[in-house]
């Protein structure tokens, strides 16, 4: 081992025990010289000096100086490497249990874990746990990256979601050619929200779709491509009806533009004092009955999700349900039952649902169905 590696505080240390020798060393040498020089003196009064063990005493120092220095730089230099050695020996030995405590002590307190890691160490030490449990490290960390970028950087999380649709014949909105639904849906769920303003915004444009989706959960937009009987600037095609907070009703403000309108909504102080509340907003659209699908989606991490599709008041014979939810238990769809007046569908889950997740419902009419599946159809062979 060589004098660089050692601190400098060792250093400081070996350089003090060589002044040390160096003093023993030389305060011999002076009470031996001393001796000597007294020795064949007559000193009169000062006689008793010869009666002193000075040349003893400078003996003893001499040789206690010279032996710290072949101790200090023969048996403290092969002491302290047998140290290191032990040292380093113990370390290797206890090793796996240090290692085992630290980890259990992170993962039984995170709150040491988040004191001394970073958001990059984190996310490594994340992705090697995933690595592990899963047995493929590319593949971990992949899914961990995905599930960081939807889940961790989300702004808000949503709790017990209660999403309600009813579907209506928009009789008096219909025109030549182009038979309109109307479509009112009503969303409820818990949140803190992120910003002090709500906006609703419905868009005919593709690309002005794409830039406003970059502003979720703050923005909640409706595509609508234009068509017979279908304006996205007209509040008769899209209207934000009703928001409120634990509810408080909100005022709506509503500007148009050329490709659409927007519906803004500035949260009361209660609403933005960071505490979880209870946000229910309500608007109305409409779709052409030839589309044949809605689709929902959740904007933001949720736990608890429920959706309810009431098309009692439309010529929709039959309803196809899928969703995109990939949870565990799988999420429930509950059609009512035929005897029953109403038409329902109710999907629900208790899981969480990372943001896009959601449910597409596709119909076909009375009119479209086979002759023999017709309501009609089946009425006249019955009477019959």
């Amino acid at each position: 081992m060589s004098d660089a590696e050692f601190s400098p505080h060792h250093r400081l240390r070996r350089l003090k025990a060589a002044l040390l020798a160096v003093s023993f060393t030389l305060a011999g040498i002076l009470l031996m010289m001393l001796n000597a020089w007294l020795s064949p003196l007559r000193l009169g009064d000062w006689q008793w000096l010869h009666a002193l063990p000075l040349g003893e005493l400078g003996g003893t120092l001499f040789g206690a100086g010279m032996l710290s220095t072949f101790f200090e730089y023969t048996f403290r230099r092969d002491q302290e490497a047998h140290t290191l050695a032990r040292f380093r020996q113990i370390i290797r030995e206890e090793a796996p249990a240090m290692r085992d405590a630290v980890v259990e002590g992170f993962a039984i307190h995170p709150e040491d874990l988040k004191r001394v890691a970073t958001p990059e160490l984190l996310d490594d030490i994340a992705a090697n746990v995933m690595a592990l449990r899963l047995g493929d490290e590319q593949f971990a960390r992949e899914i961990y990256r995905d599930i960081r970028d939807q889940a961790i950087r989300a702004a808000e999380r949503w709790y017990d979601v209660a999403v309600r649709v009813r579907l209506s014949t928009a009789v008096e909105r219909s025109t030549a050619g182009t038979p309109l639904l109307d479509v009112t849906v009503e969303w409820e769920y818990t949140t803190v929200p992120s910003s002090a303003t709500r906006r609703f915004a419905c868009v005919s444009d593709q690309d002005e779709y794409n830039e406003l989706r970059q502003d979720v959960p703050a923005t909640s937009i409706w595509f609508m491509a234009p068509r017979p009987g279908m304006d996205a600037r007209r509040r008769e095609a899209y209207e934000l009806l009703e928001l409120t907070v634990d509810g408080r009703p909100q005022p709506i403000r509503r500007s148009t533009r050329a490709t659409g309108q927007t519906y803004s909504v500035d949260l009361d102080e209660d609403a933005r004092s960071g505490k979880p509340v209870r946000i229910r907003q309500v608007f109305r659209t409409i779709t052409p009955q030839w589309s044949h699908r809605l689709y929902f989606a959740v904007a933001q991490p949720t736990r608890g999700w429920s959706l309810r599709l009431d098309y009692t008041d439309t010529n929709i014979a039959e309803v196809q349900v899928s969703d995109t939810m990939a949870t565990t238990p799988a999420s429930s769809i509950v059609h009512s039952p035929e005897a029953v007046p109403g038409k329902e569908i109710t999907v629900e889950t208790s899981s969480w649902l990372l943001p896009q997740s959601g449910v597409a419902f596709t119909w076909a009419t009375n009119d479209e169905l086979p002759q023999t599946k017709q309501p009609e159809a089946v009425a006249s062979s019955r009477e019959g």
